[in-house]
């Protein structure tokens, strides 16, 4: 049998002094176009977790994060990728929209009170973050035996 292989992807749940949750509209990427999202990406050949997610915050938001301030919250494991979710609650610079190519808007939003339009996923995502729960399965068949 050969070996399962899937992409990682780094998930940003940055969440401000009020608590609420930065969020980006997709756009123009072929995937969940129209919907919200977490600032994400997938980790590079060689590249850890950690440092996979400060280069996509600093791509896509524009900020510095220390790896220090970055917080292990969640995987979620689906049927096409391993999905980690960290969170930062410290960082320097200001939120800036980098990627206006694939991003039509930026918004803080309550982890209770996320948008309708969001990848369905990652709202499943957050809300185990916020729940304190470490490891979640998304959209596999239930298990039998």
């Amino acid at each position: 049998m050969a070996k399962y292989r899937v992409p990682v992807g780094v998930h940003l749940v940055l969440l401000d002094a009020r608590g609420r949750v930065l969020l980006g509209r997709r756009a123009n990427t072929g995937f969940g176009d129209g919907l919200f999202h977490v600032p994400a990406g997938h980790l590079e050949a060689g590249e850890s977790a950690v440092a996979g997610l400060i280069r996509e915050a600093r791509e896509e938001v524009g900020i510095e994060i220390d790896a220090r301030d970055v917080e292990f919250a969640h995987v979620l494991h689906s049927d096409e990728r391993v999905q980690m979710f960290f969170t930062v609650r410290r960082w320097g610079g200001t939120v800036t929209n980098c990627e206006l190519e694939k991003c039509s808007e930026l918004g803080w939003f309550e982890p209770d009170a996320l948008p309708e339009e969001i990848v369905d996923y990652c709202r499943a995502g957050i809300g185990m973050v916020m729940e304190g729960q470490a490891f979640s399965e998304y959209g596999w068949e239930p298990a039998r035996g």
